[in-house]
């Protein structure tokens, strides 16, 4: 009798087992936060940064400029007012340092940004549109506003896979990309860029030796960006961004109009260092 009411315990222990085991083979795995969508308004694009006390410029005033702490066309030199009060400065080895003092009193000459090209990472700043997918998530980049240039523009992130041994090594402006999920964090590794880009306004110029980390998560409709990037050919140390916080576009209708077409009637007028 003993034995027999052994034998039954075991099968309903093996029974029950044989359920869990099934349970948990038919549970749906971890869902990863969706971040497709648009974002930015009130269209598409924009960002808010950590700091917004502005640095007025009185040092480097044009003789005719006027009103150098005023936002009037033609008259301020946004270079310098629109810079965040932060202390997130790309740190440069002490021989790039000229480099770019040069850049930066360049700006209207020099800067990438008046020439049709690409921003680059990560100074395209957070996406305008992603579309997330299993293998792979699509970042969409609407043209650049005021006197920037910028295309529209888009980048492929591959999901869970190495860097391809061929892109890898390319020399473009948005790199190749791999990214995987940390809990719900997107982190984004991109490598393979070209040293044509700047980090940010300020000559802050880069080498072919660049790598980005991004990381985006979602906080309820707002999308948290972080980027921190790598560069041992120029930089000290890792340069570590300010923190960006995008609002979720709702808009039914938004969308990233196509780019206008581009092209630099001033570049051969610049006689002067006045920037806007």
């Amino acid at each position: 009798m003993q034995r027999r009411i052994q034998l039954l315990a075991a099968a309903a222990a093996f029974a029950l087992s044989t359920i869990a085991t099934a349970a948990v083979a038919q549970a749906p795995a971890t869902r990863k936060p969706d971040l497709s969508g648009f974002w930015g308004g009130p269209n598409v694009g924009g960002s808010q940064g950590a700091g917004f006390d502005l640095i007025f410029p009185s040092r480097r005033c044009a003789p005719t400029q006027f009103e150098c702490d005023a936002r009037t066309n033609q008259s301020i030199d946004g270079e310098f007012t629109d810079r965040y009060d932060s202390p997130s400065r790309p740190l440069y080895k002490p021989e790039f340092w000229d480099r770019v003092q040069y850049l930066d009193m360049n700006t209207n000459k020099e800067d990438p940004l008046f020439k049709c090209q690409s921003y680059g990472i990560p100074r395209v700043g957070p996406p305008s549109r992603i579309i997330q997918m299993d293998k792979e998530v699509l970042i969409f980049y609407r043209a650049g506003a005021g006197a920037g240039t910028q295309p529209a523009d888009y980048r492929t992130i591959w999901m869970d896979q190495p860097h391809d041994p061929v892109r890898a090594i390319d020399v473009t402006f948005y790199g190749d990309s791999v990214g995987k999920w940390e809990g719900d964090t997107l982190v984004i590794d991109t490598v393979g860029f070209n040293d044509e880009t700047w980090l940010d306004k300020g000559g802050f110029f880069t080498s072919d030796q660049k790598r980005v980390i991004e990381r985006l998560r979602r906080e309820g409709d707002t999308l948290i960006y972080d980027v921190t990037v790598e560069d041992p050919g120029v930089l000290v140390e890792p340069w570590v961004m300010d923190t960006k916080r995008v609002p979720l576009n709702k808009d039914p209708k938004a969308f990233i109009p196509e780019s206008p077409p581009c092209h630099d009637y001033d570049l051969e007028n610049m006689v002067n260092q006045i920037r806007h």
